[in-house]
C-alpha cells in the first residue's frame, strides 16, 4: 500500500485506482488485439470507480445535527459544555466515524462513532465535550465531518454534516472596589432625587399651582416667595442611570488580529480587529457595567459618535440597544461586547457622517440625561483637540471619570489636564495595569498619576 501512497485518494480509494488501472490496461489490449470483449470490460472497469466517486460527491448522506451550549454564552476562561446530537434521517445504515470541526484555539477536534454504543430512545446519538477560550469572540463550532465509502470500497468522500453553531465568549468582568463614583445609595439600590446646586428640571421640589391640585399640597413659604400659589412636588425615588462611553477608534488603540467568528480557514470566518489596549478597554466596560447593574443602576452604553456602542457587533442580540437593566441586561451587554472590534476611523465617519467623534450629537445625548448618574468614558489615545471637545461633557453626569488606555501613559498628561479642567477625574493606564486599581483612582482626584504597572486583570 505504501508504494502507492502518491496516488490521490480524496475521491477514489487505492482499490478504485487499481480497478481503474485494470480498465485502462484492458482498453489498451482491446486496441492491440482487436478484442471487443476486452473493450467492453475496459469501459466497465474504468467507469465503475468514476461513477462511484461521482455518486459519493453528489449523494450527501442525510443526518440531522444539533448543538446545545451550556451556558448559551460563556465568559472567557470558563468551561462550556457542548451537547451534540446526531440522528440519521435517511434510510442507509452502517457504522460511521465522525469528527467535530473546531477552531484551532480549542485544541484537538473530538471524534466519535455513529451510532453511539448507547443511543437515546429516539434513536439519536448524543455526545458531550467541553470547550474553553481565554479570548472573547464569536466562534464557529462545527460542522461535523465524516468519510463515507461506497459499498465496493472504490470511492470515498468527506461530507460536512449540519451547519456551524456560534459560540459566544464574553469578556469576564473584574470585581471593582467600592468608590464614591456611584454616590449615596438606598438599601434597595435606588436613589432619591433631591434639589442640587445646579438642579435639572426633574429635580425641582415646587411648581406653580395647577387647576385640580389639592390645597393640602400648597407650599406657603414658596408661595410667599414667588408671589403666586406654589405646590409641593413630591420627592421622587428613581433608578439612576450610569452612562459609559466607549472609544472604538483603531487609531486610538492600535490594531491587531485576534480570532472572532472562527480562526480563519475554509469554515471559520473572519478575524476580530483588536489590540491589547482595546481588550483592556472592553474588560473595563464589562466590569463597570456589571458593577453599576449590581447596584441597581440602568446602564447606557454609547460610542464616541453617540451611537449604540454594540451597533456593529456581530454577537449583539440587539445591535441598536443602548440601555441595559438588570441581570438580563448585563447578559445582553456582555454578548454585545463579545465580538466587538475596533472601527476604522474613516469607515466610521462614513457610517455616521453627521456625528463626528465627541461632537454635538454626543453632547446632546448626554445632556438629555443630565444628573441622572455617573458618566464614565473609556478612551484610547486622545489628542488635545479631542480632549477639549469632550471636557464640557463632565457637567452632564453626577460624577465624570475618564480612563485613558495607552501604551504610553506618561504622554497623556496634556489631555488629562484638559479633561480635569472640564470637571473630569482622569487616569491614564497601560494595558498591563490592573482594571480594579485603575478604578480605585477615581477617589484620588487630581493627585493621581499615570498607571503603567500592575498585574493585568
Amino acid at each position: 500500500m505504501d508504494a502507492f501512497g502518491w496516488l490521490p485518494t480524496r475521491y477514489i480509494t487505492l482499490r478504485g485506482w487499481g480497478i481503474l488501472a485494470a480498465g485502462i490496461l484492458a482498453l489498451l489490449l482491446a486496441q492491440v488485439l482487436g478484442r471487443r470483449d476486452l473493450l467492453t470490460l475496459g469501459v466497465f472497469l474504468v467507469g465503475l470507480p468514476l461513477l462511484a466517486a461521482a455518486a459519493m460527491v453528489l449523494l450527501k448522506p442525510q443526518f440531522i445535527v444539533e448543538r446545545k451550549f451550556r451556558p448559551a454564552a460563556v465568559e472567557t476562561g470558563v468551561v462550556a459544555q457542548v451537547e451534540l446530537t446526531v440522528r440519521r434521517s435517511g434510510g442507509l445504515s452502517g457504522l460511521v466515524y465522525m469528527e467535530e470541526q473546531l477552531p484551532p484555539r480549542f485544541g484537538k477536534a473530538p471524534s466519535f462513532r455513529f451510532p453511539a454504543r448507547h443511543p437515546s430512545r429516539s434513536g439519536a446519538s448524543i455526545y458531550e465535550y467541553k470547550l474553553r477560550s481565554n479570548q472573547r469572540g464569536l466562534f464557529a463550532i462545527g460542522p461535523v465531518t465524516a468519510d463515507f465509502t461506497d459499498p465496493f470500497g472504490l470511492a470515498n468522500h468527506r461530507h460536512h454534516l449540519g451547519d456551524t453553531s456560534p459560540l459566544v465568549v464574553t469578556p469576564a468582568p473584574v470585581q471593582l472596589p467600592a468608590t464614591s463614583l456611584t454616590g449615596a445609595r438606598g438599601s434597595d439600590g435606588t436613589a432619591s432625587t433631591r434639589r442640587q446646586a445646579n438642579p435639572s428640571d426633574d429635580d425641582v421640589m415646587t411648581r406653580e399651582y395647577r387647576y385640580g391640585d389639592p390645597m393640602r399640597r400648597v407650599h406657603w413659604a414658596a408661595t410667599a416667595r414667588h408671589g403666586e400659589l406654589m405646590v409641593r412636588q413630591e420627592e421622587s425615588v428613581t433608578t439612576p442611570q450610569a452612562t459609559i462611553v466607549l472609544d472604538r477608534r483603531a487609531s486610538a488603540f492600535g490594531t491587531g488580529l485576534m480570532p472572532s467568528f472562527g480562526d480563519g480557514g475554509s469554515h471559520h470566518g473572519d478575524l476580530l480587529h483588536t489590540s491589547p489596549a482595546f481588550e483592556w478597554a472592553v474588560t473595563a466596560v464589562a466590569s463597570a457595567a456589571n458593577d453599576f447593574l449590581q447596584r441597581n443602576y440602568t446602564v447606557r452604553l454609547l460610542d464616541i459618535h453617540a451611537a449604540a456602542a454594540v451597533l456593529e457587533s456581530p454577537s449583539a442580540p440587539s445591535p441598536g440597544q443602548e440601555e441595559f437593566d438588570g441581570p438580563a441586561g448585563y447578559q445582553d451587554l456582555a454578548e454585545g461586547l463579545a465580538a466587538l472590534g475596533l472601527a476604522d476611523d474613516h469607515r466610521k465617519s462614513e457610517r455616521h457622517p453627521a456625528a463626528p467623534a465627541f461632537g454635538d450629537r454626543l453632547m446632546d445625548k448626554l445632556a438629555a440625561h443630565k444628573y441622572k448618574g455617573p458618566l464614565v468614558a473609556v478612551l484610547g489615545e486622545i489628542g488635545s483637540d479631542e480632549a477639549r471637545l469632550l471636557a464640557p461633557a463632565a457637567e452632564f453626569g453626577s460624577h465624570a471619570f475618564a480612563l485613558i488606555v495607552t501604551d504610553r501613559p506618561q504622554l497623556a498628561r496634556a489631555s488629562m489636564d484638559l479633561l480635569r479642567a472640564g470637571g473630569w477625574r482622569t487616569v491614564a493606564v497601560s494595558p498591563k495595569a490592573s482594571v480594579s486599581a485603575a478604578w480605585a483612582h477615581f477617589d484620588l482626584g487630581d493627585r493621581i498619576e499615570p498607571v503603567g504597572t500592575g498585574a493585568a486583570q
